[in-house]
């Protein structure tokens, strides 16, 4: 039997450090990277939603993913007020929907929650995450992924439900339904481009941060498990990918 093909569309907010792009590629070729480890068969639409590119119909993907940017879902900008409008045309149509980092955050925003400055300040490096869902008891209790995000959800929109926690941010993951699931952390970063995000962001962490932020990269993450669950959720079922498959450094 043949399995049909299943397409992701990627919704591009924002682009990695041109600096940083040489070695890393973008955001989604991160997200494709590690996707594709998770499942070889899957294809993807790329969306630059800072330059208006939206699909031209809504079943053009079986499911869509918002990418993290160094923007501020508050922030009065067209392009920030036109994926909000997006978001709750898939909401209303029960779209499969992942949303991650400013993703999670947006969702949150428009959908009836709050999202502001932490008062904790900036989120950096390894945080594990316990996760709660109930609905998918295949899924890990607890998770570690990278991060690095000043914004936190403060409110979640009514109906959702938070099923992600860490001790740095309460609400860090959230699903809504059957069809939207959004996670704070970040399944496509990579240590090394952690590591080289940290210190292009040394002087404004500060010391410390960064230093704190640098040793936990000591510890192991969890790309690839949360890379596979994102695709359970979105596919309604576990990915056919190459389980034994290396997860990028």
């Amino acid at each position: 039997m043949t399995q049909s093909v299943r397409v992701l569309g990627i919704l591009k907010a924002d682009s990695v450090n041109p600096d940083l792009q040489v070695t890393h590629g973008d955001y989604t070729d991160m997200f494709q990277s590690i996707f594709r480890v998770a499942d070889p068969t899957l294809t993807f639409n790329i969306y630059d939603v800072l330059a208006s590119q939206y699909p031209d119909n809504i079943d053009e993907c079986d499911g869509y993913l918002i990418t993290g940017s160094r923007h501020s879902v508050y922030e009065p900008l067209p392009w920030i007020q036109r994926l909000g409008e997006f978001v709750v045309e898939l909401h209303s149509a029960r779209k499969k929907l992942v949303g991650i980092c400013f993703g999670h955050q947006l969702v949150a925003h428009v959908l009836g929650g709050r999202t502001a400055k932490s008062d904790r300040g900036w989120g950096v490096g390894r945080h594990v995450t316990r996760l709660y869902d109930a609905s998918h008891p295949d899924w890990p209790s607890e998770f570690a992924l990278l991060s690095s995000h000043q914004d936190q959800v403060q409110e979640p929109p009514p109906d959702a439900e938070i099923i992600a926690q860490s001790d740095f941010c309460p609400i860090a993951g959230m699903t809504l339904g059957q069809h939207i699931l959004t996670l704070q952390g970040h399944p496509e970063f990579t240590k090394d481009y952690a590591r080289d995000l940290l210190g292009v962001r040394r002087e404004v962490l500060g010391e410390s941060l960064y230093q704190a932020g640098l040793a936990s990269l000591a510890e192991d993450v969890h790309q690839l498990e949360v890379a596979r669950l994102i695709l359970d959720f979105l596919f309604d079922g576990p990915s056919a990918g190459a389980l034994s498959a290396q997860v990028p450094k």
